[in-house]
């Protein structure tokens, strides 16, 4: 059957949400287990009680319009989760792994932020009111665990890079004859092509 209005529209959208929290109360916990920074596996772990709550803020929003709290599945949720499980396997350093979660997760909150800023803005236009203060409550929990993401994906960058640079200035020793003849080499080259110019 065919969307017809706005409210439908605002009820196949809670669906995909309903759905796309409910994946990642199993998704967090996982992201936790395998972060190694302490803050992030922190902000994993409050987030996730927070994401109960959004799964609780739409059956209560569902209640609201008298509709059944049902889920339709979030395809986008499903890529996303499956992209971070890849990651958590991937073979990194512990920084690095931090950063790749750090960056997937970032990844999940900017799609659910999409999510309820259009929500919010579909009830408003209905008159809704409460129903968009659920969702305004919703969405500003996803833009503080954005923000928390950021600042501990500054701390773990550093350690990443602080990491690399001391192996980067093991290989630079190693190496630096051999650049050194091949940059003047190249000098010599271009210089000769002008006087033959």
């Amino acid at each position: 059957m065919a969307t017809q209005s706005v409210r439908e529209l605002l009820i196949e959208q809670m669906k995909d949400l309903y759905d796309a929290e409910k994946q990642l109360v199993k998704a967090l916990p996982k992201m936790a287990k395998n972060s190694s920074n302490e803050q992030l596996r922190e902000a994993f772990e409050n987030h996730l009680e927070q994401t109960r709550g959004h799964v609780e803020r739409l059956e209560q929003a569902f209640e609201m319009l008298e509709e059944k709290a049902k889920s339709k599945p979030c395809e986008a949720m499903k890529g996303l989760v499956e992209e971070g499980k890849e990651t958590m396997e991937e073979d990194l350093s512990e920084p690095l792994k931090d950063s790749a979660i750090i960056c997937a997760a970032q990844k999940v909150e900017h799609y659910e932020m999409a999510g309820y800023g259009t929500v919010k803005a579909w009830a408003q236009s209905l008159g809704l009111d409460e129903v968009a203060e659920l969702f305004e409550s919703t969405l500003n929990e996803e833009k503080e665990a954005d923000e928390k993401l950021n600042q501990i994906a500054g701390e773990v960058l550093s350690e990443a890079e602080s990491g690399e640079g001391e192996e980067e200035g093991e290989m630079a020793n190693a190496g630096a004859a051999p650049r050194r003849a091949a940059s003047s080499r190249s000098g010599n080259g271009s210089r000769n092509k002008r006087r033959a110019g």
